[in-house]
């Protein structure tokens, strides 16, 4: 059986369509996928933290009013994470660890910024935090970003 040159082109074209299209769809989907975790098509962050902001009162904004590192063990600690950028849905976390490593507490927030943006955790404990040194690890997108360190000291 002899086939012409058009059969066979013929025959390539209908088993590659197929692969073609879905190459072009993944990259689609990679794309949106991207977008949706806070990064341009390229991968780079389209939401950014500027600061994190520590104190004892954040305002309406959510911004922090009397920042300070220094604490008492009954105070409420916040802290405010200021972000620029634009995303439908970036995770925001906040992690407070003990100066041995422990975790105190950990808070995620899902955030659609379009622009400056300021998101506040908080961490306070009942019978009082222990006297030490801490820290506050933010990430965006389970990468961490930026830490702020703080102190409980005993009042």
């Amino acid at each position: 059986m002899s086939y012409r040159p058009s059969r066979l082109l013929a025959a390539l074209i209908v088993v590659a369509m197929p692969l073609m299209l879905g190459a072009c769809s993944s990259h689609a989907n990679d794309a949106s996928m991207k977008q949706s975790q806070g990064q341009d098509v390229n991968g780079t962050p389209t939401v950014k933290v500027t600061s994190v902001d520590l104190g004892k009162n954040v305002g309406a904004d959510n911004k922090v009013t009397d920042k300070t590192d220094t604490f008492t063990p009954n105070d409420v600690i916040y802290a405010s994470i200021l972000t620029d950028g634009s995303s439908s849905n970036t995770i925001l976390k906040a992690t407070w660890m003990f100066q041995d490593g422990q975790v105190v507490s950990q808070t995620e927030r899902a955030i659609a910024p379009n622009g400056e943006s300021a998101t506040e955790f908080h961490i306070q404990k009942p019978d009082g935090l222990p006297a030490g040194k801490y820290k506050v690890v933010v990430s965006l997108n389970g990468n961490p970003v930026q830490t702020k360190e703080f102190e409980v000291k005993a009042s």
